[in-house]
């Protein structure tokens, strides 16, 4: 028996409750994981709040990413005692995913832990430090350079912009963080963000072309932010998109692509190749200050998820949150 965060629907309404289950009901797999940590991310929050159409099918067991050891295995590429991450692949969506103390997924879809790098310190990254160093990727690869000027990040003090101020940040990047909580100042500049700004300031509605500010720009929030982002980014820019904390709708003008060259340069993390997952974590390994991470994140209990889950979603949260298994 093992204990998880069941997810079920009564009366059209989402609910949470913490449930000892058999290992037979797990859903197929050819790996067996003990997890020893899940973290909850905002995609998570809209999957236990009910708020976000997330799970497909009740009942479920949320968690979009964890670390663990592997139990047992069917497929030649792992063996008991072997610590694995997963991120991504519809888990915690279309598969129960890491909210549990056992998991039970696809070969394909776990990532061996990089040598050097605790489980822990794997989750205080997880989904949302994955999908911001491919974020940084996607700046590096338009060509975007220290030397071209200051880059943006929106939702500073979420998960994903507190891993990608402080990944641009050790880069030699001048990085502005936008965030809905200046009083996070603080936190962002220990991080290594130069200049702070409000996201109502961001929110504004721009004209379609603003004075150009930005080489780059991480965006996790969308809307009128993004657009305003796209609206200031100097020509040849590049900003990649990656959340919707804000909006999922985007009210901007083809005059950033046309007349400045910028290139809006989407980010999944979920389908995200193995490959390119496997560099993006060891790019992590190699790039991201790990004494940071202390300042980043913080743990809870299973049973604190609910509670959290409402908190993200009001964006009161900050940084990254660990679930201890």
């Amino acid at each position: 028996m093992f204990k998880a965060l069941v997810l079920d629907q009564v009366d059209g309404k989402t609910q949470a409750e913490i449930r000892e289950l058999d290992e037979s009901v797990l859903p197929e797999g050819e790996v067996l994981v003990d997890v020893a940590y899940s973290s909850l991310n905002y995609k998570d929050g809209l999957a236990v709040t009910g708020k976000g159409k997330i799970i497909s099918s009740f009942p479920a067991i949320p968690g979009i990413d964890f670390v663990g050891r592997v139990a047992s295995s069917a497929d030649a590429r792992f063996a008991a005692g072997d610590e694995v991450v997963l991120t991504g692949w519809g888990v915690g969506e279309r598969h129960w995913g890491g909210m549990a103390e056992k998991a039970r997924v696809k070969a394909d879809w776990l990532v061996p832990l990089p040598d050097g790098m605790s489980g822990r310190t794997a989750m205080l990254i997880g989904t949302a430090g994955l999908t911001a160093m491919l974020c940084v990727m996607a700046l590096e690869q338009g060509g975007v350079t220290p030397e071209q000027g200051p880059v943006l990040v929106t939702g500073a003090s979420g998960g994903v912009g507190s891993v990608a101020v402080a990944l641009l940040a050790k880069k030699g990047f001048d990085v502005v963080a936008a965030t809905g909580r200046t009083s996070e100042e603080g936190y962002l500049r220990k991080l290594g963000a130069k200049e702070i700004r409000s996201r109502d300031e961001m929110a504004a509605p721009p004209r379609p072309l603003e004075k150009q500010l930005w080489a780059g720009v991480v965006d996790t929030v969308g809307g009128t932010v993004l657009a305003r982002a796209l609206a200031e980014t100097h020509y040849s820019g590049t900003v990649a998109a990656c959340g919707l904390a804000g909006s999922h709708e985007l009210p901007v003008t083809v005059m950033p692509f046309i007349l400045r060259n910028v290139r809006l340069q989407g980010v999944d993390s979920v389908n995200c190749p193995t490959p390119v997952r496997q560099q993006a974590w060891q790019n992590l390994l190699s790039d991201l200050d790990l004494d940071l991470l202390g300042d980043v994140g913080q743990e809870i209990s299973l049973d604190e998820v609910p509670d959290y889950a409402e908190r993200i979603l009001r964006g009161e949260v900050r940084g990254r949150t660990l679930i201890k298994l």
